[in-house]
């Protein structure tokens, strides 16, 4: 057996490869102000890593929780609670109904069965909280998708919104997302073009330019909340 494994995030996400940059701030108020976040909130980071969008979700005013297998968001994110759990095995380390909002990026698809974090998900939501979920979407990612071997389940827009409607949620809302700041809010009127190089532009330029990087490397940003009271039957 070997005894050597090392830590996934501090290798992956080492600062020399992966250098700090100001986009996690940036997409956490985005989304703080798209979804009507609040200030006090109680948000959850499942599978927080370095906890960058943690911090930048904190920086916006929510109290900040974080679970990860990896302890590096420690050094990272000083001003949140960090709590260390294999998710898919052990669940999530805190009570029912505990979180307003549950927030994660590129973790579901690390999931052999995401049925279980959705199911962890919904459990320490509050009644009336929300859920946003990142993740590649398959069907623009496919050439790259297994670049990283800990991938374990392909998302579509129908599979993303099925696996939180099987597990209770509501309101669901699944949209394609650029991971491109220029292009939210205003820039929206940006996206022909997006769109014009995602289709033109040669693989060759994605190492070299963020616009065509990530005007390619479409995610699914998804948004759902748990039912204020339980459905009844019949």
């Amino acid at each position: 057996m070997n005894t050597n494994k090392r830590d996934y995030v501090d290798v992956v996400y080492n600062e020399q490869d992966r250098p700090l940059t100001t986009y996690p701030s940036q997409l956490s108020r985005h989304l703080f102000n798209r979804f009507n976040l609040k200030k006090q909130d109680r948000l959850l980071d499942i599978g927080c890593g370095r906890g960058e969008f943690l911090q930048g979700f904190i920086d916006c005013g929510v109290s900040g929780y974080g679970v990860d297998r990896s302890r590096v968001a420690e050094r990272y994110c000083p001003n949140a609670e960090l709590r260390i759990s294999d998710i898919e095995n052990d669940g999530i380390p805190y009570d029912d109904g505990f979180f307003d909002v549950i927030y994660s990026k590129s973790v579901i698809e690390h999931f052999y069965y995401p049925e279980k974090m959705v199911q962890e998900m919904y459990r320490v939501l509050k009644p009336g909280g929300l859920a946003i979920t990142l993740c590649p979407a398959w069907e623009y990612n496919y050439r790259i998708y297994f670049e990283d071997f800990t991938h374990r389940t392909p998302f579509m827009q129908t599979s993303l919104r099925d696996i939180h409607l099987m597990h209770g949620f509501e309101n669901i809302q699944v949209t394609l997302f650029r991971q491109l700041p220029v292009l939210w809010g205003e820039g929206k009127i940006l996206l022909p073009l997006a769109e014009l190089t995602r289709w033109l532009a040669p693989e060759i330029l994605k190492p070299h330019s963020k616009w065509v990087r990530f005007s390619k490397e479409i995610m699914l940003l998804a948004s759902a909340t748990k039912p204020v009271a339980p459905a009844r039957n019949g």
